[in-house]
């Protein structure tokens, strides 16, 4: 399936290795920076979240400064639904009134809750933790220290070793240069790409970045896919632009679109 596109860009965190301890570990590092008696309250919440039992969940985004978590149509960021942090649903006139426009998003104050980092980084604002980024790194310097257990995907590197002679590969993620190579080195996989872009700021600057493959590899858009795990940051930019995508979901498609598929892990794209 990926050998017949051109260019292939993959996504890093939750796409080439999987496993979800280091999300309730940075949980654990911000539950720290929150107020000694909300300590409990912040763990159920989140504990609640992963659990599906929260209005707070991956797909959603939560308005930092409102403290309003809200439904959009992925594709053009319009909000369809806003509720309180406690699940009560804001009467129609007053989400068109606070949410007119789509969506842009940031790091700080309108995020996309797109995979299972931002659930504990939510809890966290919600909470009054000011700044997540210390809990952050510590987190990412646990993902490669001899207490965490990161397992390579089996055969993952020669499977994309094989690829790389068909097609170009590209990495593209939100993960900082250093912490980026420590990971890659560690799932044996340092040498692979040919284009590495980091510290993306997906999804603020993804449409900006796939335009720059399309202009750098001198193809058309739908000769191009994007693979990744968060529909917000790698999906929906790719198909503003023409861009094919593959999201790693264990969640059925919540609307159909031609050019997009939906597998359970990137090995699967290899087998199909």
């Amino acid at each position: 399936m990926l050998a017949n596109y051109k260019v292939v860009v993959f996504d890093l965190d939750g796409t080439l290795y999987e496993g979800t301890d280091h999300f309730d570990y940075y949980a654990e590092q911000l539950q720290q920076q929150v107020q000694v008696e909300q300590r409990e309250a912040f763990k159920s919440d989140y504990q609640q979240m992963k659990e599906g039992r929260h209005i707070v969940s991956v797909g959603k985004v939560y308005d930092v400064d409102r403290d309003i978590v809200l439904t959009i149509d992925p594709i053009n960021f319009n909000v369809t639904q806003a509720h309180t942090w406690e699940g009560v649903a804001l009467s129609e006139g007053k989400v068109e009134k606070l949410y007119h426009q789509p969506l842009s998003f940031n790091f700080d104050k309108t995020v996309a809750i797109g995979d299972g980092w931002w659930l504990p980084f939510v809890t966290a604002k919600h909470y009054g933790v000011a700044d997540c980024y210390p809990s952050y790194v510590a987190t990412k310097e646990f993902m490669v220290s001899d207490k965490f257990s990161l397992t390579p995907l089996p055969r993952l590197a020669e499977q994309l070793e094989k690829l790389k002679e068909q097609t170009h590969i590209v990495l593209m993620t939100n993960s900082e240069e250093e912490d980026v190579h420590r990971l890659l080195s560690h799932l044996q996989l340092e040498l692979v790409f040919e284009h590495i872009i980091t510290s993306a700021q997906k999804p603020t600057n993804a449409i900006k970045h796939f335009q720059d493959i399309v202009d750098f590899y001198n193809v058309r858009p739908e000769e191009v896919v994007s693979v990744g795990d968060n529909f917000i940051n790698e999906i929906s930019p790719a198909l503003a632009l023409g861009i094919h995508g593959i999201y790693i979901s264990n969640s059925r498609a919540q609307f159909s679109h031609s050019s997009y598929s939906i597998v359970p892990s990137v090995m699967a794209c290899f087998t199909r």
